[in-house]
């Protein structure tokens, strides 16, 4: 495997936009350099299965970026965010030209980062295709079980 460029990822914002960066440009090793150094690293693209370590993270992404980058942008990020941790859950806007024209979906998707000796470093990446319905949000529903 490439080593890992030299990045100072200071916050979990600047982890997330070197993400999203990396995807808009097909940079494989820029984006794989937003990973934690941990084993049990997750991603889950949208009707994917789980997959678990770089190996298995980057062969995925390397396959996407074949087809050319991912033209994708987060929006609507809700936050929750502790000394060590953060957790955003992102309305992702991804574009992609058909043979139809330019179409766009909505991606619904979580990102999980910790702090590092090296930074903030995303442990998991979880995305679920979304719905014009989906992507609003809901707040003041009655509590309930699932």
């Amino acid at each position: 495997m490439p080593k890992r460029p030299a990045a100072l990822l200071a916050s979990p914002d600047d982890t997330e936009a070197q993400f999203y960066d990396a995807l808009q440009h097909g940079d494989i090793d820029k984006l794989m350099a937003v990973w934690a150094e941990d084993e049990d690293i997750v991603c889950v693209h949208p009707g994917g299965p789980r997959l678990v370590g770089a190996g298995a993270i980057r062969a995925a992404f390397e396959a996407l970026f074949a087809a050319g980058p991912v033209r994708v942008e987060a929006q609507r990020v809700r936050r929750v965010e502790t000394l060590s941790s953060a957790v955003h859950s992102v309305v992702e806007l991804v574009r992609l030209q058909t043979a139809d024209g330019l179409r766009e979906a909505h991606v619904l998707a979580t990102n999980v980062y910790i702090k590092t000796p090296h930074g903030w470093r995303m442990v998991c990446h979880h995305a679920s295709p979304g719905t014009s319905r989906d992507i609003e949000d809901v707040t003041d529903l009655p509590a309930m079980l699932h």
